[in-house]
């Protein structure tokens, strides 16, 4: 169930970079949860703009990457023997949910505009980071 959970959130760090790190510690309770639900909020904002690149452009990607790949270490236990399984795990995870996020999302523009899309992948994420973290 850990690796689940690691790849899981490694899917949402694919679609929004912040949101997997801010409900990890948000629900770890503290000050750095709060602290990453700010960056969060306005990674779902910014994610709106025309302007902002597509996150499979090189710092996107990275930052998606480091995201999956930091959430997954510290689900399967960062000190633990799996830990580097759950970062390989969430690394994977975040490619997927970067790749197949920005696949669908392009296919739902088409169909229901651009700000509609945007909404739901972000209430994706969000309920899918929620669902991991409270389990």
């Amino acid at each position: 169930m850990t690796l689940i959970s690691a790849f899981v959130l490694g899917l949402v760090a694919g679609l929004r970079a912040f949101t997997a790190p801010a409900a990890l510690f948000l629900a770890r309770g503290g000050i750095v949860g709060i602290i990453l639900v700010f960056f969060a909020v306005a990674e779902l904002i910014g994610d709106m703009l025309p302007q902002i690149p597509s996150r499979t452009s090189p710092p996107a990607l990275i930052a998606r990457i480091l995201s999956g790949g930091i959430v997954g270490w510290i689900i399967a236990g960062a000190n633990s023997s799996f830990a580097l399984v759950g970062a390989v795990i969430g690394v994977l995870g975040a490619l997927i949910g970067a790749y197949g996020g920005r696949a669908v999302r392009i296919a739902a523009i088409e169909r229901i505009g651009a700000i509609p899309s945007a909404l739901i992948e972000d209430v994706v994420a969000i309920a899918l980071a929620a669902f991991v973290v409270t389990r």
